[in-house]
């Protein structure tokens, strides 16, 4: 959309009268609503909802649109946030040897299928550096032991808010972040197989494949202190034929990833996904 628009999610304890709160908030400053969507968990007691309006007649000043909605959220006790569609997300995709992820989504940007700019891909091995300097990212290789964790990952966060990231992208990044790290900066989504957990460690494909497992499955999610439990974002499955050896798995299982990673990224830059406790509401 040529004219741009700010969006709101919020979540607060369920009550009448909620819709038109909210609905009125924008109303009644000359704003046009043209997408709502909201949902209610009963038992959690939450109400969820996603508005999004033209700024184009909108009588508040983007700066004002904040303080002047909290007015309104804070005896409601809501959680919110406040989006704009020309604001430009700066991601850094985080990898490790793996490449396929990465390609995706650096294809997927050039193409414009996400309003984001790349500007840095970090690695704990220097292997795919050839690829961050075709697309034009910068590289950077910060190597990863239990020794050094601690003091690599204050570099990471260094990094971070040098390049000013407003979002981090673990592309196959087989590293696991510190509570610490997450503590500091929690906009982080991660991709993995669906062979997790029974299939842990090395070589989950060749012992999946032994075990005549007949589907794939690859889950995009939020990360938390906890390895590969943070909400979840996108999951999709693929069916797995007798016939297929395992560098089918393989490649069934990468086509995957990179589809499930894509989707929850766009979700994510979209301003779709709501994060309640652990779980997300994916608004369409």
């Amino acid at each position: 959309m040529s004219s741009p628009t700010a969006t709101l999610l919020i979540s607060c304890p369920d009550q009448r009268g909620l819709v038109a709160k909210f609905a009125n908030f924008i109303y009644s400053n000359g704003g046009n609503i043209i997408h709502a969507d909201q949902h209610t968990d009963i038992a959690a007691g939450l109400f969820l909802t996603r508005l999004e309006w033209l700024l184009e007649g909108f009588n508040l000043p983007r700066e004002i649109i904040g303080p002047a909605f909290n007015a309104i959220a804070q005896p409601l006790q809501a959680n919110w946030e406040l989006h704009f569609s020309d604001a430009i997300p700066r991601i850094a995709i985080w990898v490790s040897k793996q490449d396929h992820c990465l390609f995706d989504l650096l294809w997927r940007q050039r193409a414009k299928e996400f309003h984001a700019e790349i500007p840095l891909i970090l690695s704990n091995h220097p292997d795919l550096e050839a690829i961050a300097h075709q697309f034009g990212s910068d590289y950077h290789y910060i190597p990863m032991t239990k020794e050094t964790k601690a003091a690599q990952e204050a570099k990471q966060l260094e990094v971070l808010q040098q390049y000013n990231i407003d979002l981090v992208v673990l592309a196959k990044y087989m590293q696991v972040l510190s509570a610490d790290f997450i503590r500091q900066f929690s906009r982080v989504i991660n991709i993995h197989h669906s062979f997790l957990p029974a299939f842990a460690g090395a070589n989950p494909y060749h012992r999946a494949f032994e075990r005549g497992v007949k589907i794939i499955g690859a889950t995009a999610h939020y990360a938390t202190a906890d390895l590969d439990e943070g909400p979840i974002i996108e999951q999709d499955v693929v069916r797995v034929s007798h016939r297929d050896n395992v560098e089918d798995l393989i490649r069934k299982g990468k086509d995957l990833e990179r589809v499930v990673l894509a989707r929850a990224v766009r979700l994510h830059l979209q301003n779709r996904v709501l994060v309640y406790g652990n779980r997300t509401v994916v608004f369409g």
